[in-house]
């Protein structure tokens, strides 16, 4: 048996619930398989971590929530909290899916994608049966992929497997990758009382370009100085090259020589991308998947992506209140080929979600 739908989203996380809501407003027929349960990779963050981006209730003078995944809804008015935890962040996405009525299937796991043959559309194997659609849209997180930059980086420790900072054994920590995350690791470990060296040759720490894909965020800088200010916390301008495992500790191998470590370094270099099932449907080059302007495959009509991987004249979609101004974007163009009534997804124009202009909204500018 073959399940047939119009669209088919994977992933329900922030991308896929966020263009589920907006397919929602024009009738569209979709429906969104989950690998796990809604938010999983929220429910995953450690204990301590925060969003970066401040939730405010602003709706009402036209300044949506950063953290919001439609116009009219706030974490700050359902949660009361400025900077939510990744549970939190999850119950959010939850009363969204149930206010909304998304159609999500939990615990369904993609394994493979195929193109159909002679005709428009998608064959989705999963482990509860065969799916086929006309259109897919891709909207799974980095998260949950750990990413080995470089030889022997199993040795280390991922972020991503970190369950609470304060079960992470060990005085001295070595943290490998000095943006958000590392540097969030850093910051709980040193209030923990533990010494921390983090290495990273491109020093995130210092730059200041306007441009929050590059830059540290307010809040994690906030944090850094607290962290620096106990002299506990190292930062290393260094490039680690391989991680070598050795009786009693790990030998980490960088630019300038090797350093002993005494337990796993944690890695905090990024993520992986979870497009795996997608090969040979998205071009990829250096890491990055190439889309239209519409976010569309370039080799695979029909495929979407939604999410922290969109990327466009080297501005990274990457953050929750970037990648929600791409979601009209995907269903206006989705809705028109299907032959729907796009008209309330003006909704998105209306309260600045709508980022269909990549040349001038992508622009920093500011001026002091």
């Amino acid at each position: 048996m073959v399940e047939e739908k119009d669209i088919l989203i994977v992933g329900a996380g922030p991308a896929g619930i966020g263009l589920g809501v907006a397919l929602q407003k024009i009738s569209a027929r979709f429906g969104i398989l989950e690998r796990a349960k809604t938010g999983a990779s929220f429910r995953r963050w450690p204990q301590e971590t925060r969003m970066i981006t401040p939730s405010f209730t602003s709706n009402a003078f036209n300044l949506p929530d950063l953290n919001a995944l439609t116009p009219e809804t706030s974490p700050a008015y359902s949660l009361g909290r400025e900077h939510p935890s990744g549970r939190e962040y999850a119950r959010y996405l939850e009363a969204l899916a149930r206010h909304y009525e998304l159609p999500v299937v939990e615990g369904t796991r993609v394994t493979k994608v195929a193109r159909l043959e002679g005709t428009e559309g998608f064959l989705v194997h999963t482990n509860r049966g065969l799916f086929r659609s006309r259109f897919l849209v891709w909207a799974v997180g980095e998260f949950s992929f750990p990413h080995w930059p470089f030889e022997g980086a199993q040795h280390g420790l991922p972020y991503s497997r970190v369950r609470s900072w304060g079960s992470v054994e060990g005085q001295q920590q070595v943290i490998i990758g000095g943006y958000e995350s590392g540097i969030d690791a850093a910051y709980h470990l040193v209030m923990l009382g533990k010494e921390v060296m983090v290495f990273d040759p491109k020093a995130p720490w210092k730059r200041r370009t306007g441009e929050p894909s590059l830059d540290l965020s307010p809040f994690t800088l906030e944090r850094l100085q607290k962290a620096l200010d106990t002299r506990r916390l190292s930062l290393v301008e260094l490039g680690v090259e391989r991680i070598e495992k050795k009786r009693g500790g790990y030998l980490v191998h960088h630019t300038h020589g090797v350093l002993q470590a005494p337990h796993r370094p944690i890695l905090a270099a990024g993520f992986g991308n979870g497009l795996e099932p997608l090969e040979g449907l998205l071009e990829v080059t250096e890491g990055r998947p190439l889309l239209s302007e519409k976010d569309e495959s370039t080799v695979a009509r029909g495929l979407f992506l939604v999410g922290p991987k969109v990327n466009h004249h080297q501005t990274a979609f990457c953050f929750i209140y970037k990648f929600r101004a791409r979601f009209p974007v995907v269903a206006l163009e989705i809705g028109q080929r299907l032959g729907l009534d796009t008209s309330p997804l003006e909704a998105y124009r209306k309260r600045g979600m709508w980022a269909d202009d990549l040349e001038a909204c992508c622009t920093s500018r500011c001026v002091c």
